[in-house]
């Protein structure tokens, strides 16, 4: 590419220059490490710091239930909350005693689901059947949220034997038709791992159909596992949530996948909805998802992460909105690639070592930008992080940082300052935007020197 080295004959505005120098050192301190949480966000920290997995949340009379897999020496863990932020763990086990048909004693009960049959609730959980050697779906029904709750049935509701058992069972209801759905446990013995759609009984403890499968493993980041799926309806389109990966480690994330019938074809996003990549290490494993509608009306997700020991799986809930149908999780960064954005007085170019192989370099005029249009899932504080490249040399032929001006939704906000990296080694710099729930504009302009953008990170 041709040199960009020297600066333009005009200096610097002195305006600008203190603006320069706090980009600059906000520039310094994203190199050092990484910035803190903004407020609100799920990168804040857990709202329940305690062995808390597979989290399902249901809502009855203002109160939030929450269960998680046993621990504690409580068959299914119950706490309670009326804000999805403060919660109250009870010292009481949900399901006293599981089925007969489970075989350990005391027996481990994996990702509960809790639902309102408009008669009682039912909860549905995995746990290890005597009689196959699999794990399997049972149920039980209580009067209340709080249990206890009593199995129903002699064997478990869901046991395919021959595809390596059931488990991480989850409710769907439309049209008055309550629908099961379950991942065959493949990963147990060799074989291939799916997620199912089954019509049960209004209860939930009875099947009344076959079951439909929806999905499989076919990602790179899945690895060989698809599990614990979750289905909502938002703006007529279905929308299955699950977790990919190997649960133990930061490999373990949250996908999605898309469809205009209930029973698919479900095409999926390519990339993790939640990963720790995408929260920049805040959440550990990001998995085991619900979705629940918060006391504001607005939809939260729930899910697990691991400690740094990665001994305890705490609780997390984040803001969840939905781009144009797809969902958008806040402290989530989504990724939005340069070439793709709205450029004007600049040019796309072929860069090594850029995400895609592209990048937006020439920013050179004073009426240059890259504008992206990025989605919050509810306002306030985000980050947004560049990655750059900057190969400027100042007039002693030195090494220079350069800026960019950047605006948000037409307002100029200040700049983000660029160390010095040399053409084409991309390094990222980030900075607090405030953004409003939904769309928002986002502009890198002409600033200080020369640099090229790959793409940016919003979460």
């Amino acid at each position: 590419m041709p040199s960009r080295s020297r600066p333009r004959p005009r200096p610097p505005l002195a305006p600008r220059a203190a603006r320069l120098l706090a980009a600059l050192l906000a520039a310094l301190l994203a190199v050092a490490g990484p910035a803190a949480a903004p407020a609100g966000a799920v990168a804040g920290g857990p709202v329940l710091d305690a062995d808390f997995p597979d989290p399902d949340v249901v809502e009855a009379d203002g109160t939030y239930h929450a269960y998680a897999t046993s621990t504690h020496g409580r068959h299914v863990q119950h706490a309670a909350s009326t804000d999805l932020v403060r919660w109250s763990v009870a010292s009481d086990d949900a399901l006293p005693a599981p089925g007969a048909w489970v075989a350990e004693e005391p027996a481990r009960v994996w990702a509960p689901e809790v639902f309102d049959n408009g008669a009682g609730f039912t909860l549905l959980y995995t746990a290890h059947d005597r009689a196959s050697g699999r794990q399997c779906v049972g149920a039980a029904l209580a009067g209340t949220p709080e249990g206890p709750f009593r199995p129903v049935g002699d064997g478990p509701l869901v046991c395919p034997v021959q595809d390596g058992g059931a488990i991480d069972a989850a409710s769907f209801t439309e049209g008055g038709q309550r629908y099961l759905l379950w991942k065959n446990d493949g990963n147990c013995c060799g074989l291939r791992t799916w997620l199912h759609l089954q019509p049960v009984s209004a209860d939930g403890t009875r099947t009344t159909g076959p079951a439909v499968r929806l999905l499989t493993h076919d990602l790179p980041w899945e690895g060989r596992v698809v599990e614990a799926p979750t289905l909502v309806k938002r703006s007529g389109r279905y929308v299955l949530l699950y977790s990919a990966g190997h649960y133990g480690g930061s490999g373990y994330g949250t996908g999605h996948a898309v469809a205009d019938r209930l029973t698919g074809p479900y095409t999926k996003a390519t990339a993790p909805l939640m990963s720790t990549e995408s929260f920049a290490g805040a959440v550990r494993g990001p998995g085991g998802q619900d979705v629940v509608t918060g006391p504001d009306g607005r939809d939260r997700i729930v899910f697990h992460g691991w400690d740094a020991g990665r001994k305890r799986r705490f609780l997390y809930v984040a803001d969840l909105g939905w781009a144009d149908g797809h969902p958008v999780v806040r402290g989530s960064r989504v990724r939005h690639e340069a070439e793709a954005a709205r450029v004007h007085r600049a040019v796309v170019r072929e860069a090594a070592g850029a995400h895609g192989g592209r990048a937006v370099g020439y920013v050179d005029h004073d009426d240059s930008h890259v504008e992206f249009r990025v989605f919050a899932a509810s306002a306030g504080t985000h980050t947004l992080a560049v990655r750059y490249g900057n190969g400027s040399l100042d007039a002693g032929g030195s090494p220079a940082a350069a800026t960019h001006e950047l605006y948000v939704n037409g307002a100029d906000v200040g700049a983000v300052a660029y160390p010095y990296t040399g053409w084409d080694h991309w390094r990222t710099a980030e900075r607090p935007v405030v953004l409003r729930a939904g769309w928002n504009t986002v502009r890198l302009a002409k600033g200080e020197w020369y640099a090229e953008v790959d793409c940016v990170d919003v979460g």
